[in-house]
């Protein structure tokens, strides 16, 4: 009896669902007006205009290059950080956050228009073909890479390729050619830079982005510093122009505990969206200095606003960029993207990190370039920041919005410079070929050091001075004039270069570091 009943109604039931479905359908597109979620947009007066020019126009035109010009002059009208990517430049772009590339796994360098192997990864596809540092790489496959002013792009393109690719290197070693076979890997791009115990209580590391690996890469730091007595940390995040802000949050939520804020997003097209703390973190309690700039961005002003709010960490050296815009990017059909700004960052206690860009991308890019040149003195005296809305702490500190993060602790420009024409020798390749050449003739030597803190205390920087002059001339960057303490950080600098080749990025800012103003003014913090 009910199946039959039910059988009568199912009729009715199902023309009252699809009147319904009609009438909802009708609405979300517009039910006559313009305010529907899937309205059909009328042609734009672009779309018209790119119409109009291939159907009309007299001549034969290049439809793609007059939209990209299209869409490149829309994004100037917007903010400095919607940024819109050709298909050439959206791999290079996707790439330096990828965290790896698909290659050989060398370093090198230019000299004498001759490609020179600087470094062999471990392991790693060139090491396992029999690659060394100070090989000259004469050919890729059929191409030669002896052309005079041969760019470093042009030399990438060749040695890199697809994962499982062969590329058949002609070098030169000892004066003998040799041909080997090198298949290509995943290289991965770290993001640490150095990772080492500055004393017996107290580590440091050195972030460059935020990357797809970088929270696995400072998890690893921590741990195998932990290992070794951390007590204390100095995070550095100078010249870190930010990158994944997801990769920010996981790594301040090793820094503080509980379910504690971190950032939140927030515009007009993007609800709020809060990010906050989810697992007990790794380095919660010990004392924490993070050293930034004024090439700090985004990601690390992240990471540095959240730490300074919940007063976890002594903020220290110069105010950072300002740069509080969150971007996502969207794909175009032509293989071509826009990273379009949909919101913006806020620190745990409401403060904008944004810097104003209502005078324009020259101005507001000028800007940082300014501050660098003066070393932002005037930022010591808190009576001449122009400070935007106040915001108290627990811990009793009044912070300022109105861009970017203010350091606790002010440290200018360390304005002790170089010799003159220094630059030129860097440029020129002089400077790092010398270096690259003492290594060679010394590398027996270097390699028997056990440490980097034993080569710094037991080698011998006036060899290497002495050899450098001998090198250069002394006319080249006026070396008979320079002063005490020019002669000191051209010794530092020259010594740091040549341990990067015994020790990476390690070796380079252990020995770089311990002159280092920041890291002093740090390291007091720390007593």
């Amino acid at each position: 009896m009910g199946n039959k009943k039910l059988q009568v109604w199912l009729p009715l039931l199902f023309s009252i669902v699809m009147i319904a479905g009609m009438f909802f359908g009708y609405r979300l597109n517009g039910g006559g007006n313009s305010k529907g979620f899937f309205k059909t947009s009328k042609p734009t007066s672009i779309q018209e205009a790119v119409d109009l020019i291939r159907l009309k126009y007299v001549d034969p035109v290049n439809l793609d290059s007059l939209q990209k010009g299209a869409i490149q002059e829309m994004m100037k009208e917007l903010d400095p950080h919607s940024v819109y990517f050709p298909p050439v430049e959206l791999q290079a772009a996707n790439e330096d956050l990828a965290g790896n590339f698909e290659g050989i796994g060398v370093e090198f360098n230019i000299f004498n228009d001759t490609v020179n192997v600087v470094y062999v990864m471990p392991e790693g596809p060139s090491e396992k073909a029999g690659l060394q540092i100070g090989d000259k790489i004469i050919k890729a496959d059929d191409s030669s890479l002896t052309v005079p002013n041969i760019s470093t792009t042009r030399i990438r393109e060749h040695i890199r390729g697809q994962k499982g690719s062969v590329a058949t290197l002609t070098i030169l070693r000892n004066g003998q050619l040799k041909n080997i076979t090198v298949t290509r890997e995943s290289i991965p791009v770290f993001s640490v830079d150095a990772a080492y115990m500055i004393d017996d209580s107290t580590g440091y590391i050195k972030l460059n982005k935020f990357t797809e690996t970088s929270y696995e890469e400072v998890m690893k730091a921590l741990e195998d510093l932990q290992k070794k007595g951390l007590k204390n940390l100095v995070f550095d995040l100078r010249d870190n122009g930010g990158g994944y802000m997801n990769e920010a949050v996981d790594i301040a939520d090793e820094f503080l505990d509980q379910d504690k804020l971190i950032v939140y997003t927030e515009g007009i097209n993007s609800k709020k969206r809060e990010y906050r703390c989810k697992r007990p973190g790794l380095f919660e309690t010990g004392k924490l200095c993070v050293l930034v700039n004024e090439l700090s961005a985004s990601a690390s002003e992240v990471l540095a606003g959240a730490l300074q709010d919940w007063c976890r960490a002594t903020i220290i050296g110069r105010r950072t960029f300002g740069k509080g815009l969150v971007q996502e990017q969207y794909d175009l059909s032509d293989g071509s993207a826009i990273r379009l700004t949909v919101a913006r960052y806020y620190t745990p206690i409401g403060r904008s990190i944004q810097r104003p860009y209502d005078k324009g991308k020259k101005v507001y890019m000028d800007e940082i370039w300014e501050r660098y040149q003066n070393g932002e003195a005037f930022y010591a005296d808190s009576n001449k920041f122009q400070k935007g809305e106040a915001f108290p702490t627990n811990c009793g500190d009044t912070l300022y919005g109105g861009g970017g993060i203010m350091p606790n602790v002010f440290v200018p420009i360390d304005t002790a410079s170089y010799p003159q024409g220094i630059d030129r020798l860097v440029a020129n390749g002089s400077f790092n070929n010398f270096v690259y050449l003492y290594y060679l003739r010394n590398r027996g030597q270097i390699d028997k050091y056990t440490s980097v803190r034993d080569y710094i205390n037991k080698f011998d920087r006036d060899q290497l001075w002495k050899e450098f002059v001998g090198y250069i001339g002394k006319d080249a960057i006026h070396l008979d004039s320079i002063n005490g303490q020019q002669k000191d950080r051209l010794q530092t600098r020259l010594e740091a270069s040549l341990s990067k080749f015994r020790w990476r990025n390690n070796g380079l800012y252990e020995v770089l570091n311990k002159e280092d103003n920041v890291i002093g003014k740090a390291m007091s913090q720390m007593r």
